[in-house]
């Protein structure tokens, strides 16, 4: 078995057993005395309601070697009260054939459009940056320096919007809802990474992130899982004062793992 399946085979497990804790025996219709210590449902009473042995729950829970399908998968969703983002996150974790190619690293010509592209685009009052897959800046206009922070003077993990907002404290000064944002990113960052099990790029990036920051880590290990969608960012700037952003992001069609971020006033 490859380093990439043991990693998923454990995360399924982590999930599965933190979604069980969170769910409310009384939302299930079940009853609770006053000796009840357990937190949550206890694994026997996530089988029963799935229809499933206790002991195969408890094998998939402790990560061991069994492939539930995709009919167990969503039984599991039901018991478990799971939003439809967990739900795909735990397809994603047990088969792999919902995960897309992994990305590649943008080439010269490739960055070279995305650069053309946000100077077009982006000669308007409002912020428009381009990322790659991982969240490092490829290309971003003078709005967007002006709001966020200058990113010509800075290289490396330092050019990455998510280490930025998430480990710098001018993040926390510029964007004005700082915890809801960055729990966002990191929770948007997860479902990333089970749809790219294998890169170790990326695994690595995130090893990082946790390290560099006491937050993320603790968010990483509360297994929440969001899909990209529309939202709101609120901005502070020195001279301008505070605005609401709407976020709307697309991917160019030749280069799909670069995502670009619109800032439309809301």
């Amino acid at each position: 078995m490859s380093q990439a399946e043991e990693r998923s085979r454990r995360e399924l497990a982590h999930f599965l057993r933190s979604r069980r804790e969170r769910v409310d025996p009384v939302d299930v219709g079940l009853p609770v005395g006053p000796r009840r210590r357990t937190l949550g449902l206890r694994r026997e009473e996530v089988a029963v309601l799935a229809g499933l042995s206790p002991t195969w729950y408890t094998y998939l829970e402790q990560g061991r070697h069994i492939r539930p399908s995709p009919e167990v998968l969503d039984s599991l969703a039901r018991v478990l009260r799971m939003t439809e983002d967990e739900r795909r996150y735990m397809h994603l974790l047990a088969y792999g054939h919902v995960t897309p190619l992994e990305p590649s690293q943008l080439d010269e010509a490739g960055r070279a459009f995305v650069e053309q592209f946000v100077r077009t685009a982006g000669t308007g009052p409002h912020p428009l940056y381009a990322l790659d897959y991982m969240g490092d800046l490829v290309a971003w206009n003078d709005s967007a320096a002006e709001w966020y922070t200058d990113w010509s003077t800075r290289s490396g993990l330092d050019r990455n919007i998510v280490w930025w907002i998430v480990t710098d404290p001018e993040a926390r000064e510029r964007v004005l809802d700082w915890e809801a944002d960055a729990r966002d990113i990191v929770f948007r960052l997860r479902a990333l990474a089970a749809r790219h099990h294998a890169d170790q790029r990326l695994h690595e990036f995130i090893r990082r992130l946790r390290k560099a920051s006491t937050d993320c880590d603790q968010w990483w290990s509360d297994h929440d899982v969001r899909g990209q969608r529309l939202r709101l960012r609120r901005l502070r700037h020195h001279s301008l004062g505070e605005q609401t952003f709407r976020l709307a992001v697309t991917h160019p069609e030749d280069y799909a793992s670069v995502t670009i971020a619109f800032h439309l006033p809301a």
